[in-house]
């Protein structure tokens, strides 16, 4: 699973103070993550508000995305599907219109919550896509938890090649998961808090939105733990842990557009409804973080 391993960033869509997507603002933004080591993009996650953004908005940042990591020989993941079965398909498929198009990162059924049964089908519907499949597994945002003997059942499909794993914590069934990992099958941290730990018990690696801060840092890490450096990988999640907090101290990613805002690295820290922008003073709690805690981006 050498594609995806290491620190996927996943962009915020920076706006323009007019409210457009910014394109050459993201350009730039993908460009400088991946230079500074970041092994592949994550387009349209939940970083990048892709909730409210339309079909012609959506297709411009990936078309940005796809650019970038064509010039940089890096894949790129795409965040799409919902809870309907039938409607993924068509939007898996659009997929293939980008050949930089590593995998679609495609949430568990939120809001219906099948069963774990349930889930498996729903997957093994949509394994026919053009593109592998990354399960994006979140309890917390679909409602619906999944034991490790469910997420191998999963990573015995055909066409699904890893689980972005965001179950808020290190739970038992990430360590059961990762004690006996399948076969040809990534298991990426999905929660920023807890990449560190999810490292040590042998991740293939991340999608952190606060990498995008701090991406060399976040890269150090990844290759501190593989190579087993472990003073290093402590020190270094210790520190990554601070600023993740504060980054995360509102809704995903208005404090992280603040904080790029700051940089004069987008043009505005606008967000769309229902989203409001963060507080000034976590903002500034998460620069001093970066300040105080990292040796540079």
């Amino acid at each position: 699973m050498h594609r995806f391993r290491g620190i996927f960033v996943p962009l915020v869509t920076p706006f323009t103070a007019e409210g457009d997507v910014a394109r050459d603002a993201l350009e730039t933004l993908a460009r400088d993550v991946l230079d500074a080591g970041a092994a592949g993009l994550v387009a349209l996650g939940t970083t990048a508000e892709a909730a409210t953004l339309d079909a012609e908005e959506r297709r411009g940042v990936i078309d940005v995305c796809a650019r970038a990591c064509a010039a940089a020989g890096a894949p790129l993941i795409v965040g799409t599907g919902g809870n309907d079965t039938r409607a993924g398909v068509g939007a898996l498929t659009e997929l293939a219109h980008w050949p930089q198009v590593a995998a679609a990162l495609v949430p568990v059924p939120y809001y219906t919550r099948p069963t774990e049964a349930g889930v498996v089908a729903h997957f093994a519907h949509l394994a026919n896509s053009p593109v592998p499949l990354i399960v994006y597994h979140i309890p917390y945002r679909t409602g619906r938890a999944l034991s490790a003997n469910t997420l191998r059942e999963l990573a015995a499909l055909d066409g699904v090649v890893g689980v972005k794993y965001a179950v808020g914590g290190v739970d038992a069934d990430a360590v059961d998961l990762l004690a006996e990992p399948p076969a040809d099958f990534a298991v990426l941290a999905g929660d920023d808090a807890f990449l560190s730990p999810l490292l040590a018990l042998g991740a293939a690696g991340g999608i952190a939105a606060t990498a995008q801060l701090a991406t060399a840092r976040f890269v150090a890490l990844e290759n501190a733990w593989r190579t087993g450096d472990l003073a290093a990988a402590r020190a270094i999640g210790g520190e990554l842990a601070v600023l993740s907090a504060a980054a995360f101290a509102e809704p995903n990613p208005t404090v992280i557009k603040g904080v790029l805002r700051a940089q004069g690295r987008i043009p505005s820290a606008a967000v769309r409804l229902p989203l409001l922008p963060a507080a000034p003073e976590s903002v500034d709690r998460a620069l001093a973080a970066l300040l105080d805690h990292i040796p540079s981006r």
